[in-house]
């Protein structure tokens, strides 16, 4: 669970105030809630729209991308079978003091489907063997890091990055789930072990290095959203490789 210390050092306009920094939060509000609507879809012109030219993105499976790049691993993995889904679970936005900077937080669940022998545990070679139908649900919170663009008054998301806070299986059948050894999960962050254990079996390299529910990288999040809010370098491109 999350600490009881809160985690934020200061506050930023975050409800209420101005009409001026009330569209803006709305505008960023409703640029967070693009990515389930639009990328559960596969609306890639319309996904593309919500980010900067540069901008990057996180995920369990993909780690750091370009979300160009992004993009095209994701067309990729649904070619192949990949199923994921998102819930919107609420969105709040943090605004800077010039407006020109905001911090989106929405809070959603990743629903991951996934087909495995439930006597092996790995994933069914013959459509027969394929009988343990199931998703992961993990419960996070998405942050965009969101700039105005001043010519176009326009509001971009140049990183989104993740809370990953808690994850469980949920069989389909309501009794049928595949085995995850000790080990196996032990070698994930808690926050998003489950997932990205049945995301491993797959062939995808986990990213092991972000946020969870508390801890040094949950401090070091909120530290970069306070320094992109008060207008200063953020880097989240840190690893423990």
């Amino acid at each position: 669970m999350t600490s009881p210390a809160d985690p934020h050092t200061k506050r930023y306009s975050h409800i209420n105030g101005t009409s001026e920094e009330i569209l803006n939060r709305l505008a960023v509000s409703e640029l967070c809630k693009g990515w389930p609507v639009y990328r559960d879809a596969s609306e890639w012109q319309n996904y593309r729209d919500l980010f900067t030219e540069d901008a990057h993105v996180w995920t369990t499976w993909s780690g750091p991308l370009h979300v160009d790049d992004f993009i095209s691993v994701s067309k990729a993995g649904k070619e192949k079978g990949v199923f994921i889904m998102h819930r919107e679970c609420g969105t709040l936005v943090e605004l800077s003091g010039n407006a020109d900077r905001a911090i989106g937080k929405m809070k959603a669940t990743i629903t991951h489907r996934f087909t495995f022998d439930p006597a092996t545990g790995a994933r069914g070679t013959t459509p027969e063997a394929e009988t343990a139908e199931f998703d992961v649900d993990c419960d996070c919170r998405f942050i965009f890091f969101c700039e105005k663009n001043p010519a176009t008054k326009q509001w971009k998301a140049k990183y989104v990055k993740l809370f990953y806070e808690k994850d469980k299986v949920v069989p389909t059948d309501g009794c049928t789930v595949p085995k995850f050894d000790k080990e196996e999960l032990d070698k994930i962050p808690k926050g998003y072990k489950y997932l990205g254990a049945a995301q491993a079996r797959l062939g995808y390299e986990i990213d092991l290095d972000l946020p969870t529910a508390s801890g040094v990288l949950w401090d070091r999040m909120y530290g970069e959203m306070e320094k992109w809010l008060d207008g200063k370098a953020v880097d989240l491109f840190w690893t423990s490789k």
